[in-house]
């Protein structure tokens, strides 16, 4: 018989199971809503009581398809794939196939699905500008929901934290003044919160730190609901340069990035203050935005630490640790473990080993950030006992590329899941630089969610196509993944490069077969990817009215082209060297009129707009002097990303309309001008002269305002028809 105290406590845990149901199955509810508002009243949501693993149902009740799950992450994710295995829908960032029947199809058999992995990461630091620098609650909204459907349940959530630092700081007797050189612009928030650089593309308005604090609100709060775990930062040691007069005696550490920016201070953890300050930033940071104890912290991103003293370096993880301990008792440190990989000249077993063995094991999670290109948890004995995670890089600078390691995303989650030696694999993730390309990369690897076993590339791809393009003929089905079998082999074969490559076009003009950031090596014969533009364009009458097959269709065609310039630069380079002036100017105006098609091309899809990012930087300004600088900073990340004299021009770089003809066809414009001049006086085009005077002209155009088109134009079909037949046999 139990207690009335007993009976009182039972009461208050069934309140609170039941206060979780209801937001769980409301928050379920509202995301069917948005999604499927047609076919929403066929659903039935229910809660499964709490699982030991994330777990769903699906199954057929009374007429109405009944969604099951632990939480709202697992009932969206048997929403999806419902859609995906009864209805042959899909939803990516680059298409979308939502032609469900009025009557939506039956389940025969209960459906149960239970993820293996704990966790399943989202995003990366360089995500939240490659792509979200400029994104509002609309668009934030639309993505926590494809979060959800594909089993998203611990993103990294780093929205709003300047201003959390901002009255952190003006708490311990900072002026605006003094700040304002320490806050970035909002295109660069990612290398400032990782200490990369302070003020650059600022000053930062307070108009931004308040809609942005309340846009963070807005984030936690809808992905708490579907029972996300989100990741918060906290303090690594970066701290404003006017520190140094503030607290002369502050142990602080002058570095640089060396990519062009100024130094930056970090304050020694050995130094009293780095506790305080660690304390201060959780505690403000959970009064106003919450915490789940999840908390990512990089110290030395890319910055080599001072000493490779294993000693050194356990004691200052433990400080760093110790400071999130302070302020919540329940702190895991989640830390990304690109260091490891970036520079492994510095961080061999000894320095890894030690860095990790100063945090208790379950109080640190290690995000192994490239694992489908290069597995570290292999060379660290899985990390040294931590739990960690398998992730999926793919992108670098949101560059434009069909590119990925597809058959290691296919096979190797569950392989390291199934191997002993992966000790604490808790969870999988996607850690990208940027999203909203090469939406098959991402379907698959979140396929690896719910289940144990590998990835049937051949049978997967059969279901891909179904669901992405709508239901064609039984030819054009095999045509489709004949097609497919061409991209598997070719573009995303993943042999030999790390990522994807560069086009020649998007390089600072050159003769030579690449720049720094411009790499035009492929995995493949360029030839070999013609196939499967004869298979899409011979199939593009049946799917003509598909997004996904549209989007596809553009994003090959594209491909195709910027592969066909680098052969079309060493027809140029060599008619300049033969000084034959009309085999020079026949085909560099071929070059350039080959910019121009890909302009009109990628001008049909609004995924490929310059316009749409512009308008959007200038759409979080509050006044005319914010939107100049938003548009400043929107230019600059893409072009020069830093200044005029910038090492890191064309590290994110994009093809997108716009940009072609408005920034890389002028520069090649200029270029040939140069090139033509030297060839009538017999001379030899000073190139280091062109680069001077090329980049003073960047550093132009990014600070100059333009509108571009905001909505595409032309019929993609049609556009990429019209290409293949004037470049087919060409290529």
């Amino acid at each position: 018989m139990y207690s009335k105290k007993w009976i009182f406590i039972l009461v208050i845990i069934a309140c609170g199971a039941s206060s979780y149901a209801q937001i769980t199955v409301g928050a379920s509810n509202q995301l069917i809503q948005r999604i499927l508002p047609k076919h929403a009243n066929q659903f039935v949501i229910e809660q499964i009581g709490t699982a030991s693993k994330d777990t769903f149902q699906i199954s057929s009740r009374n007429g109405k398809i009944v969604l099951a799950g632990n939480n709202g992450v697992s009932i969206a994710s048997a929403l999806y794939y419902y859609l995906n295995e009864y209805c042959h829908c899909q939803i990516t960032w680059n298409g979308e196939n939502l032609n469900l029947p009025a009557k939506l199809p039956v389940v025969p058999t209960k459906i149960k699905k239970s993820s293996p992995y704990e966790y399943r990461y989202y995003l990366n630091y360089c995500t939240y500008n490659y792509s979200m620098s400029w994104w509002d609650w609309q668009r934030w909204e639309k993505e926590i929901d494809w979060m959800a459907l594909h089993g998203i349940n611990m993103p990294l959530a780093i929205t709003g934290e300047e201003y959390v630092w901002n009255e952190v700081y003006k708490e311990m007797g900072f002026t605006d003044k003094e700040l304002s050189t320490f806050f970035c612009g909002p295109s660069y928030f990612s290398w400032f919160w990782m200490g990369n650089l302070d003020g650059w593309g600022g000053p930062l308005p307070q108009s931004w730190m308040i809609s942005h604090k309340d846009l963070q609100q807005k984030i936690l709060k809808r992905e708490r609901e579907l029972g996300m775990k989100p990741v918060l930062s906290a303090f690594t040691g970066h701290v404003p340069a006017a520190f140094r007069l503030k607290y002369p005696n502050a142990k602080l550490k002058q570095t640089n990035w060396n990519n062009g920016f100024s130094d930056t201070y970090i304050l020694d953890s050995e130094d009293p203050l780095f506790a305080e300050i660690g304390k201060r930033y959780l505690e403000k940071q959970t009064q106003i935005f919450g915490t789940d104890h999840l908390y990512s912290a990089d110290t030395f991103n890319e910055n080599e630490p001072p000493s490779d003293d294993p000693e050194f370096l356990s004691k200052l993880s433990a400080r760093v640790y110790d400071g999130m301990r302070q302020a919540d008792p329940k702190a895991v440190w989640v830390m990304q473990g690109w260091l490891f990989f970036s520079d492994r000249k510095f961080w061999h077993a000894p320095q890894i080993k030690a860095l990790l063995d100063a945090v208790p094991n379950d109080r640190m999670i290690i995000l192994d950030l490239i694992t489908e290109y290069e597995p570290v948890w292999k060379r660290t004995e899985a990390y040294y006992g931590k739990p960690w995670i398998w992730n999926m890089l793919h992108n670098f600078g949101g560059n434009i590329s069909l590119f990925g390691q597809m058959e290691n995303v296919a096979t190797q989650p569950s392989a390291a899941l199934n191997d002993p030696q992966s000790k604490k694999l808790k969870g999988i993730g996607l850690t990208m630089e940027a999203i909203e390309q090469t939406p098959v990369l991402y379907e698959l690897m979140t396929a690896n969610t719910w289940r144990t076993t590998p990835i049937s590339l051949d049978q997967w791809l059969s279901k891909y196509i179904r669901n992405r393009y709508g239901k064609g003929t039984p030819e054009s089905n095999a045509s489709m993944l004949k097609a497919w079998q061409v991209l598997k082999n070719t573009v995303y074969n993943g042999k030999e490069i790390r990522d994807g490559a560069e086009s020649i076009l998007t390089g600072r003009p050159t003769m030579d077969s690449a720049t720094r950031w411009t790499k035009t090596k492929l995995n493949y014969e360029r030839r070999e990817l013609i196939p499967a533009w004869d298979l899409f364009i011979n199939s593009s009458a049946i799917y003509a009215n598909s997004d996904g097959f549209q989007y596809d269709l553009v994003d090959l065609t594209r491909q195709v082209l910027a592969n066909y310039a680098r052969p079309l630069q060493v027809k140029w380079v060599k008619a300049y060297e033969d000084k034959d002036l009309i085999a020079f100017k026949k085909y560099s105006n071929q070059y350039l009129e080959l910019i121009d098609d890909m302009d009109k091309l990628l001008a049909t899809r609004k995924d490929f707009l310059l316009g749409k990012w512009i308008a959007d930087a200038r759409q979080c300004g509050t006044t005319n002097a914010e939107k100049a600088l938003y548009e400043q900073n929107a230019h600059d990340l893409i072009t020069l990303w830093g200044d005029a004299d910038s090492p890191l021009h064309e590290y994110s770089w994009c093809q997108w309309s716009g940009l072609m003809t408005d920034f890389y066809k002028v520069r090649w414009q200029k270029f040939f001008t140069a090139i033509d001049a030297a060839l009538v006086a017999g001379k030899t085009v000073d190139v280091e002269a062109f680069d001077k005077e090329i980049a003073q002209w960047e550093w132009k155009w990014v600070n100059t305002q333009k509108n571009f088109p905001t909505e595409p134009t032309g019929n993609s079909v049609q556009m990429a028809k019209l290409l293949y037949k004037k470049y087919r046999n060409k290529i």
